[in-house]
């Protein structure tokens, strides 16, 4: 008879055991290829001259050159003492390379763009898991108009603070976690960075004071042990005598050095400016207007602001099936606080896994009070489609919100009961967020031949300007840089309001070259009260006007100078 008994099994050293096959679709590779498609997708729609331009992107483009060419080196954008010029900063290489230009300038904010997926992807990895954090990257590489505005447009801030945000996150997190190598190193880092946001825009400061005290929680000691959070005191952090000292004084040391020199330009600015261009009584100035009703700033900041600053919505519009995110997103932002929270007070004592729960919650604190900000503004009932920009930032607390549909999806969080439901539940959030990332893109495509419009109409004005020899014009506001920028300023303009009187001229010396102009015209939009009212003061002052009709546009040209205010 043949025998059936195996032959005993011979262990494989680990040295000499087969490697494992390689695998294209692994969660890093996958990553990279969505980042890839991302960054295409924009660098397309920049060599498409979209998003359209705007006067604040062009006031940006202006500083750019300026320090280009050794002229000027403001350190606030012209006229606006409390946005940091960093994104003209991050240009003027470039200008004085290949010269002033709308894609020179956006350049630099597609690199910020990379750099935020890349962050990202790491940061999702640490907190949750990395199929997640492919997930993640892959909605983050979708992009509808507003969300490419936010990204692309170098009109102040918004480029720049979702990538700062999100790095602040990823070092308290990995200095939680004892996994950074140079502590100091990322310390000093972390200090840099946050500085820099103080001076660039204010609106990412929920993201810098909540990844400032996960770094007082967790980041004071070294690997293997980083501060229980436990329960209220780890939260309070008060109870433990938190501050700098926990950090220790190498680590605070680098990390006050690195905010000393992130504030650099803010100290420079306020110890040179005028009082009232100071950082202080900039701020003061802002938030004006009179706030509309509580039913108005809801709606507008919370059913509509955060589909629309989420990414969801077409060019300008949200249709009444995208609200849904409006409604979806608080709900997931208490559900995931409430995981986070439980998790803190009921898991083990295992310092990792307090920080990865401190990091969650950190994403979702600084989402609530950055909503619960704006939602109270005056901006979110008044113009709420343009305003919708205030929440770009919520796209750091993205993981966050998105972490229960992807648990109850995937079964992978133990501190809930699942079901056949849940998981239902999951999938379809899931899918449901993905379709309105996509839809919302594919509208921002299909509408792309009709955004460039103005942007022409702009072209057409300052060729038709030159072509009557006119170098030096009035305009309204929205008119006046742009056209500055484009023609690297042979053409000069003040701004003229709808009462007739000066407008805001950013940069003061154009407006006293148009005053000094023997020959200066009126460029304004076609058919536009302001048109119709300049051609009745004109008229009224007995100087003979030459009209010219240009596409949008109505040009006067009087004989004479006749300059704002008309009476």
């Amino acid at each position: 008879m043949v025998s059936t008994e195996q032959p005993p099994r011979v262990p494989v050293p680990a040295d000499t055991a087969p490697a494992r096959r390689w695998r294209w679709w692994s969660a890093g590779r996958v990553a990279v290829l969505l980042g890839l498609l991302g960054v295409g997708y924009r660098l397309a729609m920049l060599l498409a001259d979209l998003p359209p331009t705007n006067s604040d992107e062009a006031v940006s483009g202006l500083v750019a050159a300026h320090v280009a060419e050794g002229r000027e080196f403001p350190l606030y954008f012209y006229g606006q003492y409390y946005m940091g010029a960093l994104e003209s900063y991050l240009a003027a290489p470039l200008f004085a390379l290949a010269g002033p230009g709308l894609l020179a300038l956006r350049l630099p904010n597609l690199a910020l763009y990379a750099l935020f997926l890349t962050v990202m992807w790491h940061l999702t990895r640490r907190l949750y898991r990395p199929w997640f954090a492919t997930a993640v990257v892959g909605l983050l590489a979708l992009g509808s108009d507003r969300t490419l505005k936010n990204q692309l447009i170098a009109g102040g801030g918004y480029p720049e603070m979702n990538p700062a945000g999100a790095l602040l996150m990823l070092l308290a997190v990995s200095l939680g976690l004892g996994v950074t190598r140079r502590r100091r190193l990322a310390f000093a880092g972390f200090g840099l960075v946050a500085g820099l946001t103080l001076w660039d825009d204010w609106l990412v400061l929920p993201y810098v004071a909540a990844a400032g005290a996960l770094l007082l929680a967790g980041g004071h000691r070294r690997r293997a042990g980083p501060l229980p959070l436990r329960g209220g005191s780890g939260l309070l952090l008060l109870r433990r005598g938190a501050g700098l000292f926990l950090l220790g004084r190498r680590d605070g040391g680098a990390l006050l050095a690195g905010l000393a020199v992130g504030l650099l330009p803010v100290v420079a600015h306020n110890l040179t400016a005028e009082p009232a261009h100071r950082s202080l009584a900039a701020y003061r100035q802002l938030g004006g207007g009179t706030p509309g009703g509580w039913a108005e700033r809801l709606h507008g900041g919370v059913l509509f602001g955060l589909p629309m600053g989420a990414g969801f919505c077409d060019p300008g519009r949200c249709a009444g099936w995208q609200l849904w995110w409006g409604v979806a997103a608080p709900l997931l932002l208490a559900v995931a606080a409430l995981l986070a929270v439980r998790a803190l007070r009921l898991g083990p004592a295992d310092g990792r896994g307090r920080i990865r729960q401190g990091g969650r919650l950190a994403l979702l604190v600084a989402a609530a009070v950055s909503l619960g900000a704006y939602a109270v503004s005056a901006a979110a009932g008044r113009t709420p489609v343009e305003s919708a920009r205030y929440l770009s930032c919520l796209l750091i607390s993205l993981p966050a919100l998105l972490w229960p549909l992807w648990a109850a999806a995937t079964g992978r969080d133990r501190s809930l009961a699942w079901d056949g439901v849940l998981r239902l539940a999951g999938r379809g959030g899931l899918a449901a967020v993905a379709a309105s990332g996509v839809v919302a893109t594919g509208a921002l495509i299909a509408e792309a031949p009709t955004l460039t419009r103005a942007d022409q109409q702009r072209r057409d004005l300052a060729v038709a300007l030159e072509r009557l020899g006119v170098t030096h014009f009035y305009a309204e506001y929205w008119t006046c840089n742009p056209i500055v920028f484009a023609t690297r300023e042979r053409l000069v303009c003040a701004v003229i309001r709808d009462d007739l009187r000066p407008g805001w001229d950013r940069y003061p010396a154009y407006p006293q070259r148009v005053a000094r102009a023997d020959r200066v015209a009126y460029a304004l939009p076609a058919g536009t009260p302001l048109s119709r009212r300049v051609a009745d003061r004109l008229a009224a002052t007995g100087v003979p006007v030459d009209r010219t009709a240009v596409p949008g546009y109505d040009v006067y040209l009087p004989a004479a100078p006749v300059r704002p205010p008309l009476r």
